[in-house]
């Protein structure tokens, strides 16, 4: 991804959200442009307008942390869009890799993952990377996200939200899901610029869904950490889960993910019939190799 025209969109994003009223400055009537002025952002910077101007166009690299910092402050950017500016300050001053992927956004998880969510048997688990590919689940979670790993999912959450029309049912407030994924992918494009699997990933959807384009377009990022979600599964309906995300601190990208019920909700009790039918479906495909029991019962 081109790294200037990153930064030259979001600066650019960030500042028409804002209007004069919103920093306690005046406005007068004859605006051309949507928020505020570069002009008007360099004031309240701290830094000269031509320097500001540099920087918006793109120019980042080797802007020093109290600018960015100033700069934050000036277009009050939240937690994850401050961040977002210093990944991409900090990308601005890398070397594009020469490998497709770089070393610290692993395709797969340790075996010693794996393990740790087969242990986690109350909750639905699973390791996602930046890409939001599922690496590994639990059987919970594969039973939470049957649909995400079948076409065009294949695996992968932003797939699934916006190619697989059976999303929309999943998650009965898409249009909240489909502004989280979305950010989620902007946060790690400005993370990892480099990853060429995001890039195609972004390409596709691009491509193919005009809901995912305007989003993208949009330039928002996001920060996930914990909170309730509300799924409508297609074998056992509504459940309200309670969320934990968790990142690893030795990988970079990789993130945990655990969904629970609250104790004595009708969500727990669906949530027992998951684990039941996930139990049932899985002794049916392993008694007929070859066959995967869910999808015969959806083709039925």
């Amino acid at each position: 991804m081109d790294n200037r025209a990153e930064v030259r969109e979001f600066l650019t994003s960030r500042r028409a959200k804002l209007t004069p009223d919103d920093v306690g400055i005046p406005g007068g009537s004859n605006r051309r442009v949507p928020g505020l002025r570069r002009n008007e952002v360099a004031t309240l910077a701290g830094v000269s307008i031509e320097y500001y101007a540099k920087i918006e166009r793109g120019q980042i690299a080797g802007a020093s942390e109290s600018v960015l910092h100033a700069i934050a402050q000036a277009l009050q950017l939240d937690d994850a869009e401050r961040e977002h500016l210093f990944d991409l300050a900090r990308a601005a001053g890398q070397t594009p890799p020469r490998s497709r992927r770089k070393p610290g956004t692993p395709a797969s998880v340790r075996s010693g993952m794996e393990l740790m969510l087969d242990a986690i048997t109350g909750g639905a688990a699973m390791v996602r990377n930046g890409r939001m590919d599922i690496l590994a689940v639990n059987a919970l979670g594969r039973a939470l996200q049957t649909e995400v790993f079948e076409s065009p999912g294949d695996g992968n959450l932003a797939r699934y939200a916006f190619l697989d029309p059976r999303a929309r049912d999943f998650h009965p407030n898409w249009e909240k899901a489909a502004d989280i994924t979305v950010g989620i992918l902007r946060t790690e494009a400005g993370r990892d610029p480099y990853d060429r699997g995001l890039q195609d990933l972004v390409g596709e959807l691009c491509t193919r869904s005009d809901d995912f384009r305007v989003r993208w377009g949009a330039h928002n990022v996001r920060q996930h950490g914990a909170g309730n979600k509300h799924f409508t599964h297609p074998i056992v309906g509504a459940l309200e889960l309670s969320y934990e995300d968790m990142q690893f601190v030795q990988h970079p990208g990789l993130t945990l993910l655990i969904y629970v019920p609250q104790t004595g909700s009708e969500s727990e009790e669906r949530f027992r019939l998951l684990a039941s039918w996930q139990a049932t479906n899985d002794v049916a495909a392993s008694a007929t190799p070859g066959i995967d029991a869910y999808t015969a019962r959806r083709k039925d």
